[in-house]
């Protein structure tokens, strides 16, 4: 088994993930779907000596010894992918995520007015939710390639694994992979905060240390952008504060309102006439919206929302309702 003819056909495809097991013929997700390859099923030798040049020696042992793995690496022909390997009944089995060639421009992920704002930012914390292979990581890499070619920052990643790698431009941008260059999310966050950071892009807040660490942050002059696994832009500020003990949440939901600068939150739809566009809704950290959380009235955001269109607010059915209206996706 050719792994790199394997994903050249993926990408050729438009894929977006390519999935290998053990007595399987390898599979496609493509818009959203699985698709069969027109392959024989492959065996755990062919699993293994197709992906063992993509892997240390370290990992390899790992593998075989039913170990789960999550690492990203760089092909010859300079693109990248995302490796999940594990074992599963059948025997050996790898999920890959196949990563763009190049950084997207906020203008082509229609981006460009939703995060224009962010240039104002010296502080504060940007949400990006939505749910796995919603594209979230897609998003923040763009606005990490934004303000690393508009403005002059130092800018610190902590991702597991590094899915895109960003060049210095007018920034610095240094990134570090959880497992390889740091313990944890959270060791991460407290070393960063003494590398002297602008801006702190978080692969993804996933437990109470590091959200706390990352409220501290935002308040303390920095720019902390992160994603999160959630399927609106209220869920993505509940499931910020209801990690925490009932005792600690209003302070939480202080931290939060006095940091809170902006919420995205988005859905891949199937679109007409073939591929997936995102579907976004947007919450604003104004004055209103900063006293609901404050207040905890979170119910209320979602009011908010459908009325602060001129700041740049809309909910994720008035995002839909336009994908409608524009011919872009199926009426509902």
């Amino acid at each position: 088994m050719d792994v790199t003819d394997l994903l050249a056909r993926a990408a050729a495809a438009g894929a977006s993930d390519l999935h290998l097991a053990v007595g399987e013929t390898p599979l496609l997700r493509l818009d959203g779907q699985l698709q069969r390859m027109d392959l024989a099923p492959l065996s755990a030798s062919q699993l293994v000596e197709g992906l063992a040049p993509l892997l240390e020696d370290d990992q390899r042992r790992q593998w075989r010894a039913c170990e789960e793995l999550d690492l990203a690496v760089s092909l010859a022909d300079g693109s990248r992918c995302r490796l999940n390997l594990f074992c599963q009944h059948a025997g050996l089995a790898a999920s890959v995520r196949l990563l763009p060639g190049r950084v997207p421009t906020l203008a082509e992920l229609g981006l460009e007015e939703v995060f224009q704002p962010v240039a104002q930012y010296t502080d504060g914390l940007v949400l990006v939710g939505g749910p796995t292979g919603s594209g979230k990581s897609s998003s923040l890499a763009a606005l990490v390639d934004w303000l690393n070619r508009e403005r002059a920052l130092h800018i610190i990643t902590l991702e597991d694994p590094i899915e895109v790698i960003h060049s210095g431009q007018r920034s610095l941008v240094t990134q570090r992979e959880i497992g390889r260059h740091s313990r944890d999310f959270a060791q991460a966050l407290r070393s960063a905060l003494r590398q002297d950071p602008d801006v702190i892009m978080l692969g993804e807040l996933r437990d109470l240390e590091s959200i706390r660490l990352a409220l501290r942050a935002a308040q303390t002059g920095h720019l902390v952008l992160a994603t999160v696994h959630t399927r609106s832009a209220v869920n993505s500020v509940d499931r910020l504060v209801e990690v925490f003990a009932a005792e600690e949440q209003p302070l939480v939901r202080a931290m939060l309102a006095d940091s809170l600068r902006l919420v995205v939150a988005q859905v891949l739809v199937r679109r007409v006439g073939g591929g997936r566009v995102a579907a976004r809704e947007v919450l604003v950290g104004t004055t209103a919206v900063r006293n609901l959380i404050r207040e905890g009235r979170m119910a209320q955001l979602y009011s908010v929302m459908q009325t602060g269109g001129a700041v740049g607010m809309r909910t994720m059915e008035a995002a839909l309702q336009a994908l409608r209206a524009q011919g872009v996706i199926e009426p509902a």
